[in-house]
């Protein structure tokens, strides 16, 4: 029997290809889900690595194999196949390894409505089909394959979701990264009042001008440069399936994920009065009260979509964020969709004369660290001994909803993970200033570290 636990995550599948992930074993993937979710048809989309297309193929014969019907919609943005799952009411596979090296590939799955598949709610299920074999159903036909155009319905949907029309005129360098985006940008924005300079819109998923990540500050580099080259009023870079945004100001400066998750927050609330917004524990203490002063009531969650989906599903709430920059609407399915992040920002930008700079400043209270790692054989020892060190001194509360929280008096606070893949341990501080940051995070770090 096939051991696939080193390729099934808590919320998706993702491998070498060609020595976790092939042809075969993806079929039997297919089959597995197709066998969870049962009929009429499962729609499959995939990204531009090499690997996609086959394995997309080898895991619709596995659904097909089933008496399962399968939609294609070929080459799509994760927010896209998403789009497809909502408007079809249809379950649904990506194949991307999103911003991972070429070498690698994946599938995220959901349900019909863009509904998350982890763990707990039939991964674990599939992978054990998986890993035995899947066969083919007897007596019943084999499913059909057909293909459906997605992208200018889901253009037309996400114009129809942030009107535009009143904007100012902007120019918008937008970095790709040889990803998705360089499919799906020019159709979203064609009309608008948005002048776009366009960097690595060509698909190609052995990314040759830099890894598509862009929460890690290199991968941002070009996209910085170039906004100031062009005198533009913003950046924005996509990862490599294009469901997370990030963005620059006019002056190259990076716009932090929670100041984005905040202004996008009172956009929703002008619209839905006393909403609910979901945000993760890492994202910063801003946030939360943003929200309250704009009347919205924030639910605090652990980090990952599964639980932010999952929140927003139980609260109802129309909006959630993450500190690694998903943004979540309940108007697209309660998924994440960068490129509708995007489209707020530019549209908040567009109703006003002032710089983004200044726009995104009423956002941004406090000073973060940003991710720290730190590789330690025991993570668990590492955090008890930071709870046994901040925990005896006066005045200060510790939460252990996902990792160790630990707020101080002063306001500032820290946050530490275990990554659930590798052998880390994930360090967030924020603090009133940048000195109180560094100062709390090297204290952290001293003791995490030994």
């Amino acid at each position: 029997m096939r051991d696939l636990s080193g390729i099934v995550k808590a919320y998706d599948i993702r491998g070498v290809v060609g020595e976790q992930l092939d042809a075969d074993v993806v079929r039997d993937f297919g089959a597995a889900f197709a066998r969870l979710v049962g009929g009429p048809a499962v729609v499959i989309g995939h990204d531009m690595r090499d690997s996609s297309p086959g394995l997309a193929a080898a895991f619709a014969e596995g659904v097909t194999a089933q008496g399962v019907d399968v939609v294609s919609i070929g080459l799509a943005s994760t927010d896209m196949l998403y789009f497809a799952s909502g408007k079809l009411d249809l379950p649904g596979a990506m194949f991307t390894a999103s911003h991972n090296p070429a070498k690698y590939n994946g599938i995220k799955l959901c349900r019909p409505g863009a509904a998350p598949v982890g763990q707990d709610s039939g991964l674990a299920q599939i992978r054990e089909d998986a890993e035995q074999g899947v066969p083919d159903a007897e007596g019943v036909a084999k499913g059909k394959v057909t293909e459906q155009d997605m992208l200018t319905d889901y253009a037309a949907y996400l114009r129809e979701l942030v009107d535009l029309s009143g904007s100012r005129p902007l120019k918008v360098v937008v970095d790709a990264g040889n990803g998705m985006g360089g499919h799906t940008v020019p159709e979203v924005f064609e009309g608008l009042p948005i002048d776009i300079v366009p960097m690595y819109f060509e698909l190609d998923g052995n990314f040759p001008n830099h890894e598509a990540n862009p929460l890690d500050p290199k991968n941002i580099v070009d996209l910085q440069k170039r906004v100031q080259e062009e005198g533009a009023d913003a950046g924005v870079a996509f990862d490599g399936d294009a469901d997370r945004c990030f963005v620059v100001d006019e002056r190259g400066e990076p716009v932090s994920p929670s100041a984005i998750t905040a202004l996008v927050a009172v956009r929703e609330l002008a619209k839905d009065p006393g909403g609910t917004i979901i945000h993760n524990l890492i994202t910063s203490h801003a946030v939360p009260e943003i929200v309250r002063e704009h009347g919205g009531v924030p639910v605090r969650t652990r980090v990952g979509h599964s639980f932010i989906k999952e929140e927003m599903a139980k609260t109802g709430a129309i909006f959630g964020g993450e500190h690694s920059a998903h943004y979540y609407f309940r108007d697209f399915w309660r998924a994440d969709t960068g490129m509708l992040a995007a489209l707020h920002v530019l549209a908040a930008l567009g109703e006003q004369d002032g710089p983004l700079s200044a726009l995104t400043s009423d956002y941004a209270r406090y000073a973060a660290s940003g991710e720290i790692n730190s590789t330690v054989d025991d993570q668990q020892g590492r955090l008890a001994a930071i709870k046994a060190e901040f925990g005896s001194r006066e005045g200060v509360e510790l939460d252990e909803l996902d990792g160790l929280t630990v707020n101080l008096p002063d306001g500032s606070w820290f946050n530490l993970r275990a990554s659930n893949t590798e052998p880390l341990l994930r360090l967030n501080v924020e603090a009133a200033d940048a000195a109180s940051v560094a100062a709390l995070r090297d204290e952290v770090l001293a003791i995490v570290r030994g």
